[in-house]
């Protein structure tokens, strides 16, 4: 059974390599994205959420430079299928729809693509680009999609290098406190 404490080992073993093509670390790109969701007042759920965001990076079967080679590696939706095992939706469903939340905004939002990072526009490409209209209606209409784009405003300012930031176990006991299977 999966755990917490599994779900920690895997961010220390393999975060620190660095977050396609930015210049912080998986590991210091989640910590902050959580850091920005704690300091504007998110549920717990949601700061797991906005931390575990891109664990899908650390535990998919690609190769690390799998976009500049033109391959989606669908992160968010094996980070939460993985993290189900530890997490309810409440957690997972925002992991999962983040990356449509990223394509949401740049269907809906005047100038939202200017803000993404070019690595965040070549994903962009790779994840088929600004929602149609009638799939941004669908996204909207999710009980999750706000929680999603929240998370995707934060992931945008998330990628500081230097930033001084609470360490990864100062989280430890809030996914304790939101995990619905084994601790």
């Amino acid at each position: 059974m999966t755990s917490v404490a599994e779900v920690l080992g895997i961010i220390e073993e393999r975060g620190n390599q660095a977050y396609l093509g930015e210049a912080v670390s998986i590991t210091e790109h989640m910590l902050q994205t959580a850091h920005l969701a704690q300091g504007n007042g998110a549920s717990p759920s949601l700061i797991a959420a906005a931390l575990l965001h891109d664990f899908g990076h650390l535990v998919h079967e690609e190769r690390q430079d799998a976009a500049e080679q033109g391959v989606d590696t669908r992160h968010e939706d094996v980070a939460a299928v993985w993290l189900s095992a530890v997490f309810g939706p409440a957690v997972t469903e925002p992991i999962r729809l983040h990356v449509e939340a990223k394509r949401y905004l740049c269907a809906t939002e005047l100038g939202y693509l200017m803000v993404l990072s070019p690595a965040s526009r070549l994903s962009l490409q790779l994840q088929g680009g600004p929602l149609p209209p009638n799939d941004a209606v669908a996204f909207a209409s999710n009980m999750w999609a706000q929680d999603a784009v929240k998370i995707r405003c934060w992931d945008d300012s998330g990628k500081t290098a230097g930033l001084k930031i609470p360490p990864l176990d100062h989280y430890r006991q809030l996914l304790e406190s939101v995990a619905v299977h084994h601790p």
